[in-house]
């Protein structure tokens, strides 16, 4: 079976318009049961910091659903979630010591322009050239590839 290029997939969703937790989550689409036209619906409300509030980075939102689909867990929901949770803990904390925050306010912080409200932004070249989001998305894969030991 040949391997999956995970990082090059998100990238593209993410040129292609999709949001950062689209382009994460659907950069797993071949293990996680699901197709993609179900993953980016089930993922859409997540970019920009869940809806464009700007909080908790969409890339990192995607972590719950790639680990909540692709993990078996207990019946026990007590016992699920904890699982869970840890994965969720674990694969958070290395993306805030790489990046310095999980919260999409504070990692575009320095992005001038950036717009508010419910409305995405344009994409053109401005926006890819002065927006870190793309390292966010490729970091989020790299971090559930390795994580979910994909990466071999």
């Amino acid at each position: 079976m040949e391997k999956v290029d995970r990082k090059k997939k998100a990238y593209e969703l993410f040129k292609n318009g999709y949001n950062c937790a689209q382009a994460t989550v659907v950069a797993f689409e071949d293990i996680l049961g699901l197709d993609r036209q179900t993953l980016l619906n089930v993922s859409i409300g997540f970019g920009g910091g869940f809806g464009r509030t700007r909080n908790l980075c969409g890339a990192v939102s995607a972590f719950a659903i790639v680990l909540g689909l692709y993990i078996p867990h207990s019946d026990d929901p007590m016992e699920g979630k904890a699982q869970i949770y840890k994965h969720i803990q674990e694969l958070s904390a290395e993306f805030k010591s790489r990046n310095g925050s999980d919260n999409c306010g504070e990692l575009l912080k320095n992005v001038k322009n950036l717009t508010q409200g419910y409305l995405p932004q344009v994409r053109d070249e401005e926006y890819y050239r002065v927006r870190p989001c793309i390292k966010f998305v490729l970091d989020s894969v790299e971090i559930l590839e390795k994580h979910l030991g994909l990466d071999e």
